[in-house]
């Protein structure tokens, strides 16, 4: 399997992103699930695209967008920030494109900005992801009681989170395991 590229994402993609962000498929892991305009699309990426706490992405793989990956509250004096990924074509969920995606991450989040931490936030109910990113070596940090309300009940989270040293000692088992070599 080629390699994924993570490129920036441009006002050329922001509609395919809103048409994902608001499929069934991909919103009910998100905090929230209302349909997002195409203006409140357009005020959210002028917002991401101006401000350096975020970092936004196109996941390709063979010239075609798959989804979108991000780096949130970036902080460069406490060296951590969040990051979120999700698969707006949903053919490919299961195909190992996850696991490239979030490799690349860390590879970025430590080896280029050298930063100390990664974090992220999951939905309990998205298991899937929650033992993805375990596998990776992210460990659980908190429990977020009723974090967020989804279809009418609030629903719980987990943090997780990765160490610059963990990454160090993890970094060429995860990318044999991801990349096969």
């Amino acid at each position: 399997m080629e390699d994924i590229q993570l490129i920036e994402m441009t006002e050329e993609y922001i509609e395919l992103v809103r048409n994902w962000r608001n499929s069934p498929e991909v919103s009910q892991y998100m905090y929230t699930d209302k349909i997002i305009s195409k203006e409140e699309q357009k005020k959210w990426f002028i917002k991401v695209s101006t401000n350096p706490s975020y970092k936004y992405w196109i996941i390709m793989y063979q010239n075609k967008p798959l989804g979108v990956a991000n780096l949130y509250d970036i902080n460069h004096n406490l060296l951590s920030c969040y990051w979120a990924f999700y698969l707006g074509d949903t053919s490919v969920r299961g195909a190992g494109i996850g696991a490239k995606v979030e490799y690349n991450v860390l590879s970025y989040v430590f080896d280029i900005l050298n930063f100390n931490k990664l974090r992220c936030e999951v939905l309990v109910s998205n298991t899937p992801v929650i033992k993805m990113h375990e596998k990776f070596g992210f460990r659980r940090e908190a429990y977020y009681r009723e974090h967020c309300p989804k279809n009418g009940k609030f629903e719980d989270a987990v943090g997780l989170a990765m160490l610059k040293s963990e990454w160090e000692s993890l970094k060429e088992i995860i990318k044999n395991k991801v990349y096969g070599k």
